[in-house]
């Protein structure tokens, strides 16, 4: 099967799984976050996946692709959450070097693969519902990455394949003024989010500080913008923050488009800007 087909397949059995299920509002589950999780494009949120209330279960399937000046990156996976208390998520990611694989020995359309398994459990608050508390929604989430070249990524410093990133969000929904903001504290070993591998010869994990803002244009229109801070690891090439405008589009409650300008900074050998694409379905 293609890479095409199986993303497609992804999304058919994303709307099977989920039909019937659904009490959210549109758009307050967020998009597919490129590693799985339920949030921006970039960034996780704190909100659980899918489209289920407390006593419901919900489920989505995405695909993206990042396309700027020398690689494009490709991800599609499924999300589910469960009771909107637990989100399981399984994400794919291809990221193809093109011609700059052959400038680095690796050969033309080089591409790394990488396997991320997720999951977020909510620790207190509803970014929705409790519109009269000061506090956010809180959840605490894991992602497991498995790098499949891991002899590529070693060769270019990495001291490994495979590695946990442990994050904290907090998101808080300002239903009067049409506005959600979040926040995320992340502990990661990641070089590239793992494309790269993880640690190196300049580090080997520390603490950054990811973000989004989203205003509601309309009940399913939002515009925002989000960033993303790195580790730096790896001597070979120094590594940038991340950072995106985006625009998210629920024509239904079960489907949704993001577009967005991406910057991820130098990427081993130049600035790296283009243009991100999501497709989503869900319940």
């Amino acid at each position: 099967m293609t890479r095409l087909g199986l993303a497609l397949a992804l999304l058919v059995s994303g709307s099977a799984f989920g039909q019937g299920f659904g009490g959210k509002l549109i758009l307050t589950g967020g998009v597919s976050q490129l590693e799985g999780a339920a949030g921006g494009g970039l960034t996780p949120w704190a909100v659980i996946g899918g489209y289920g209330s407390r006593d419901q279960i919900g489920a989505n399937a995405w695909y993206s692709r990042v396309d700027v000046d020398d690689y494009t990156l490709d991800a599609f996976g499924l999300m589910a959450g469960f009771y909107d208390r637990l989100e399981l998520s399984y994400a794919r990611q291809e990221f193809d070097t093109r011609a700059i694989g052959a400038a680095l020995g690796l050969g033309r359309g080089f591409t790394f693969e990488q396997d991320v398994y997720g999951a977020k459990l909510k620790l207190l608050g509803d970014a929705v519902l409790d519109q009269d508390r000061w506090y956010p929604q809180l959840s605490l989430g894991v992602q497991h990455k498995r790098n499949r070249q891991g002899a590529v990524v070693r060769a270019v410093g990495a001291e490994d394949d495979s590695g946990t990133d442990v994050y904290l969000s907090a998101t808080k929904l300002y239903l009067a003024q049409s506005l959600l903001v979040n926040g995320t504290l992340r502990y990661t070993e990641a070089n590239q989010i793992g494309i790269l591998g993880f640690g190196g010869d300049q580090g080997s994990g520390s603490l950054e500080v990811e973000g989004s803002l989203a205003y509601l244009l309309t009940r399913k229109l939002a515009l925002g913008a989000e960033f993303r801070t790195k580790p730096d690891q790896l001597s070979i090439a120094d590594e940038d923050l991340w950072w995106d405008v985006f625009l998210a589009w629920a024509p239904t409650r079960h489907v949704s488009l993001t577009l967005a300008y991406v910057d991820l900074g130098n990427v081993v050998v130049a600035d790296q800007r283009g243009a991100y694409l999501s497709v989503q379905v869900g319940f």
